[in-house]
């Protein structure tokens, strides 16, 4: 079984290569992103509760995103591995996971870093706010504390999967083509 953490700062790639190793490896891709919107848009109680946060470009609560990740991920008791898109970003989170899978039986088997810079990244934001109506995307003060807050807060949960041996970094630089290449050369070397 195939349990992939997409791992990287908004707009670097995760949502894009998730379709191709889904295609790939017949996996089910979570976006705790499209769960979000998801229930947002059904108007549902944490729907509502994680838009108060996402407007300011803050991360949601983690016991509000772990109770939607493992109602999520139960849908698919047989799948052949879980893409998991924008989870974990907290240490609470990481370590939630871990326990999740190991009450089936599973584990994580690599976190795959993509590495882009900001730069870029503001780019690929604002380009996404416009071709696919994300308004998360579309204002640049919300971008910047995106940022800010991944830096701050997200990007240590790399150090979580390090110390398991579990971390990759991979460049999110050149096509689409050339990352998901970099990418399937790393997970085939992990399972």
């Amino acid at each position: 079984m195939l349990n992939l953490i997409l791992f990287g700062p908004p707009g670097s790639g995760k949502g894009t290569q998730a379709k191709y190793i889904v295609e790939k490896y017949g996996a089910v891709h979570l976006s705790t992103g499209d769960i979000f919107r998801a229930n947002i848009k059904e108007g549902t109680e944490l729907g509502a509760l994680a838009q108060s946060y996402l407007d300011k470009g803050n991360l949601v609560p983690d016991e509000v995103t772990i109770r939607m990740l493992q109602s999520e991920a139960n849908k698919y008791p047989d799948v052949q591995g879980i893409i998991f898109d924008g989870f974990p970003r907290t240490i609470p989170q990481a370590r939630s996971l871990d326990h999740f899978l190991q009450e089936k039986g599973e584990t994580i088997t690599l976190m795959v870093e993509l590495q882009v810079p900001d730069a870029l990244l503001k780019d690929r934001l604002a380009k996404r706010a416009l071709d696919s109506g994300r308004p998360d995307d579309a204002d640049p003060k919300v971008i910047e504390n995106r940022l800010h807050v991944y830096y701050d807060q997200t990007a240590v949960v790399a150090e979580h999967y390090k110390e398991q041996g579990k971390h990759y970094t991979i460049d999110g630089m050149g096509s689409v083509e050339e990352v998901c290449t970099r990418i399937f050369s790393r997970i085939n070397l992990s399972v």
